[in-house]
C-alpha cells in the first residue's frame, strides 16, 4: 500500500525514492517464530519511535537523515516462508541495482536470508556480521530452511560470516559453525581485544544483521528469545562506529523487536540504533559526505561490483 508517511516524520523532500541515498525496507513477518510471538509488530513499533526521536546526533553532529532516507512500502502477508525469502531477495535486490543503500527492520530473522542473498550475489568478497544471541546456523527447523533459526546458515555457506555475540545454540549447529569467526559472550567478556579481532576477519565490503536480543534483556527486554549476558550499549556503539570507520558497510538489518504495551524503551533503543548506525555511517570527522551520490566512494564501489552483473 502507498503511503505519504515518511521515515521519522522528515520533510518530504528528504524521503523521496529518487533521491534518498538510503531505503528502509519494513519486513513485518512472524511466521516461523518458537517461542515469544510479536515480531510482526516490530516495525511500526520502530517506526512509531523513530517519530518521536531527536533526529540530531550529538556524537557525529550531523542529521543524518538530510542524506534521504525513504520509507518503502512494507513486504507482508506472505503465504509461505519461500514466499517472503523470494520477495524480500527481489526486492532487496532491486534497490541495490539502483544505487540505494538498502536497510530492514523486522520482523523475525529468517528475514535475513533473502536480503543477504541479493548482497551476496551483487557484492564482492562480502563479510557477513551477525550480532546476535544465538547462532541460527541450523540448517532446517520445523519443517523449512528458512526458519529464524536457519537464519545464518546460508550466509555461512555464501559469504563470509563473522558472528558477535552468540551465547545461546544447539549442538547440531557446532558441527557446521567456523568456531575461529565466533566471539562468544562469555568470553568477549574478558577478551579486551575482541573487537580488533572480528575487524581483522573481516573483508572489505559488510554486511550488518543485528538481532535485538543481542543486547542484554536488562537494556532491550522486548525481543521474542532474551538471553542473560548480552551486549551493551555504549560497548556495541564503540563496536559499531570501528565497523563503519573501517569497513565499507553495504546494508543492514536491525530484527527481532517484539514491542509491548507496558515498556516502551525497547521500541526506542531499536529506532536509536537504527539512527545511529547511518550517522556512523554517512559522517566522517564530523563533516557530511558530498551531496552528489554519485560522488560517494561507497557508491562507487558498490555500483563497481555490479557492473558484471545481468538482471
Amino acid at each position: 500500500m502507498k503511503t505519504e508517511r515518511t521515515y521519522a516524520g522528515i520533510p518530504k523532500e528528504y524521503g523521496s525514492a529518487e533521491k534518498a541515498k538510503v531505503v528502509l525496507l519494513p519486513v513485518p513477518y512472524d511466521g516461523t517464530s518458537t517461542w515469544g510471538k510479536g515480531a510482526d509488530k516490530g516495525p511500526e513499533a520502530f517506526l512509531e519511535a523513530s517519530e518521536n526521536m531527536e533526529i540530531y546526533d550529538i556524537e557525529t553532529d550531523s542529521e543524518v537523515y538530510k542524506q534521504g532516507i525513504y520509507l518503502a512500502d512494507t513486504l507482508e502477508n506472505f503465504e509461505t516462508p519461500d514466499a517472503m525469502v523470494e520477495t524480500v531477495h527481489k526486492t532487496v535486490k532491486d534497490y541495490i541495482k539502483r544505487g540505494k543503500l538498502v536497510t530492514m527492520v523486522g520482523g523475525e530473522h529468517s528475514i535475513s536470508i533473502g536480503a543477504i542473498r541479493a548482497f551476496s550475489e551483487c557484492v564482492e568478497d562480502l563479510t557477513v556480521l551477525q550480532i546476535d544471541a544465538h547462532a541460527d546456523l541450523r540448517k532446517e527447523y520445523g519443517g523449512t530452511k528458512y526458519n529464524h533459526a536457519c537464519a545464518m546458515y546460508e550466509a555461512k555457506e555464501t559469504t563470509n560470516l563473522v558472528q558477535v555475540g552468540i551465547r545461546s545454540m544447539d549442538y547440531t549447529e557446532t558441527l557446521v559453525m567456523d568456531r575461529d569467526n565466533v566471539f562468544f559472550a562469555h568470553e568477549m567478556i574478558s577478551e579486551d581485544f575482541w573487537m580488533d579481532s572480528a575487524l581483522d576477519l573481516m573483508t572489505d565490503n559488510v554486511y550488518i544483521t543485528f538481532d535485538l536480543d543481542a543486547f542484554d534483556p536488562s537494556i532491550l527486554p522486548s525481543t521474542g528469545t532474551p538471553e542473560p549476558g548480552g551486549l551493551f550499549w555504549y560497548e556495541t556503539l564503540d563496536f559499531l562506529k570501528r565497523v563503519f570507520k573501517e569497513k565499507n558497510v553495504v546494508g543492514l538489518d536491525i530484527v527481532e523487536l517484539c514491542p509491548n504495551d507496558i515498556d516502551r524503551s525497547s521500541d526506542f533503543l531499536a529506532a536509536k540504533l537504527y539512527y545511529k548506525m547511518l550517522s556512523y555511517k554517512f559522517s566522517n570527522n564530523n563533516e557530511y559526505m558530498d551531496e552528489n551520490f554519485e560522488d560517494d566512494d561507497d557508491f562507487k564501489k558498490s555500483k563497481n561490483n555490479l557492473e558484471d552483473y545481468d538482471e
